[in-house]
């Protein structure tokens, strides 16, 4: 989960109306795809593979922290639906894909690596790459990195990182202080991983929340409170089905793998010096309204080809809204597609 900023003080988020809990969308974990082990740059992807028939339209959709593939349960029948060949990878870190010992094995290098080998796998040339949460953040960086390689870019909840001047963590904890997670993670390596693993039911219970109420920041690193807390707040975004397969995926891995990722954000700052800033592919970003991530206030001038959606909802914007995720994702590949194949030149044009 990235949240680096309305938060302590930075924004405030008001409560939405609550809804109940029969309302939670829901989702048979024996329908999900079945997943395949695909060797990939030097490591193993659990790969959930749907829509072999429209191969040739490859999607990607990359998930978040703490997530899984599963995440995009509601939108993969739709996208398979609408055409196209989608492949949702449990990337490195998570489920049953490789969790390489080096800290440095998860830097921005090695997970869009990750995803050019999965589109080699596969025989595509370039893709279009869906990314939520720090599966945004990937899909920024792998746009960067490797641009012939993305023809379209879909980010939800987290806008395209801005480099600045001061490497992330550093300016986090200048302005955020030692507290919070990003610092965490970094400054006391292992101390919230070894609590997370311990509650990892209740954490993700806790976790997996909207329409909470509105409280005070508490004291302390608050991933590890929500690990402890032993009443979850507001309403729940899934069932306890769909909850047991995080759950699931996490006992057996733990959480240090992914959290490597945090480790590696001040490395990604610096691997990203050197490389051209400007995203030029179609994008569109979609935001929650409830979300604390703070909203890209220049973002077009990062990626002048971006349109912007909001939902009324929060952080977990596919699960929590999958059908006004749906629409709004089909609405805008349509129009791409529209607008692409008014400017082909037809065949056998010179």
């Amino acid at each position: 989960m990235i949240c680096p900023q309305r938060i302590l003080g930075l924004g405030s988020v008001e409560p939405y109306p609550r809804a109940a809990e029969e309302d939670v969308p829901v989702f048979n974990p024996d329908d999900f795809p079945k997943p395949t082990l695909v060797p990939v740059n030097g490591v193993q992807l659990e790969v959930f593979e749907s829509g072999r028939d429209n191969a040739g339209n490859p999607i990607v959709l990359c998930h978040g922290w703490p997530e899984h593939a599963f995440a995009w349960r509601h939108q993969i029948p739709a996208l398979v639906a609408a055409g196209y060949h989608v492949i949702a990878p449990n990337q490195r870190g998570y489920g049953r894909s490789s969790r390489p010992t080096e800290v440095t094995d998860y830097d921005i290098e090695h997970l869009s690596g990750d995803l050019i080998a999965l589109l080699d796998h596969y025989g595509y040339e370039d893709a279009a790459f869906v990314g939520h949460d720090w599966g945004a953040f990937v899909v920024w960086g792998l746009t960067l990195l490797h641009p012939d390689r993305v023809n379209r870019v879909v980010a939800l909840s987290l806008p395209y990182p801005e480099r600045g001047e001061q490497p992330w963590v550093e300016l986090m904890e200048a302005t955020l202080g030692s507290d919070f997670y990003f610092v965490h993670f970094n400054r006391q390596p292992g101390v919230a991983d070894a609590v997370l693993d311990e509650h990892t039911s209740q954490f993700l219970r806790n976790l997996y929340r909207k329409n909470q109420p509105p409280s005070q920041p508490e004291p302390g690193m608050a991933m590890i409170n929500l690990a402890r807390a032993a009443t979850p707040l507001g309403e729940p975004i899934m069932s306890d089905g769909e909850l047991a397969v995080f759950v699931s995926a996490f006992e057996s891995s733990g959480f240090t793998a992914s959290i490597n990722w945090y480790r590696n954000v001040d490395r990604n700052w610096h691997l990203l010096a050197d490389v051209d800033p400007i995203i030029r592919q179609p994008a569109l970003m979609i935001y929650g309204d409830r979300d604390l991530v703070q909203r890209g206030e220049n973002l077009t001038e990062f990626v002048p080809n971006v349109e912007v959606v909001n939902l009324d909802c929060g952080h977990w914007i596919q699960q929590e809204e999958p059908e006004e995720t749906n629409q709004a994702i089909l609405e805008w590949l349509g129009r791409q597609d529209a607008t692409h194949s008014q400017t082909r030149p037809p065949t056998g044009a010179p």
